[in-house]
């Protein structure tokens, strides 16, 4: 099977890259020197072609990852009617989709860079008729779930969408710490590194992340005083604002 994807910046490579070991892979780009160079990046195993003059989708499956105020522009160089049209356009409905680019099967999906690593949280909704298919092309990039309304995608893409920008603040802050209090910055950010290799595990076995916290923190420990600052510079809240301006942003 083969993906047409529209549009060769870092979300598209990082899908090609995580889906390239299953499918034929062609990439429509407005830049010949960057897709020359995306091309030599995966030893020109990609089928790369300008998006001018008119393509011919008839057929296809398309892989829609352009910045969402191209998409008209785009749209005028897609000629005839997609097999299917899976768009990653954050806060683009399915309507507007529909009405720009013509397909049999539209469905929204949310990856995020982990994509490159097999290793993406995909959301996905829209024509239930084409659910197994996109969850099939998806799931080649890591895990998949499925949502029934386009404000769950919406609500869902300040998590797995904006997630990965949330955590390297975390990691971000937690290095600096260290250092300010006198560990070398190499050696904070080994540590740091270490300790999100080893949470994934901890959260999959998990029921809840509060039994992780109620582990770690013991009466009176250093853990406790963590915490009782993190709570009071409001972390939590930031964390909930930080979603709910995510999904808010999508809807503008």
């Amino acid at each position: 099977m083969k993906l047409s994807f529209i549009g060769n910046g870092a979300m598209a490579k990082a899908m090609i890259k995580g889906a390239i070991k299953n499918y034929e892979i062609e990439v429509y780009g407005k830049d010949r020197s960057k897709l020359d160079a995306l091309n030599s990046e995966f030893d020109g195993a990609l089928h790369v072609k300008l998006l001018d003059g008119g393509v011919d989708i008839n057929g296809k499956c398309l892989i829609l990852c352009v910045k969402p105020y191209a998409l008209e522009s785009v749209a005028k160089q897609l000629n005839g009617t997609a097999q299917a049209l899976i768009s990653v356009l954050a806060g683009t409905p399915i309507q507007a989709l529909t009405q720009a680019i013509s397909a049999h099967h539209t469905v929204r999906a949310m990856p995020n860079l982990a994509a490159a690593y097999h290793a993406s949280m995909t959301t996905l909704t829209g024509d239930k008729a084409y659910q197994k298919q996109a969850e099939d092309i998806l799931q080649s990039i890591g895990q998949t779930l499925w949502l029934e309304s386009e404000k769950e995608m919406d609500i869902a893409t300040g998590i797995n969408g904006c997630g990965p920008a949330f955590l390297a603040l975390v990691a971000e802050a937690l290095v600096d710490g260290a250092v300010r209090d006198g560990l070398k910055r190499e050696d904070a950010y080994r540590l740091t590194k270490g300790l999100f290799n080893g949470f994934a595990p901890l959260l999959n076995t998990s029921s809840h992340p509060v039994h992780i916290k109620d582990g770690v923190m013991s009466p009176g420990g250093v853990t406790a005083a963590g915490i009782e600052a993190l709570e009071l510079h409001g972390v939590r809240h930031a964390f909930i604002d930080a979603v709910h301006k995510a999904y808010r942003k999508t809807l503008k």
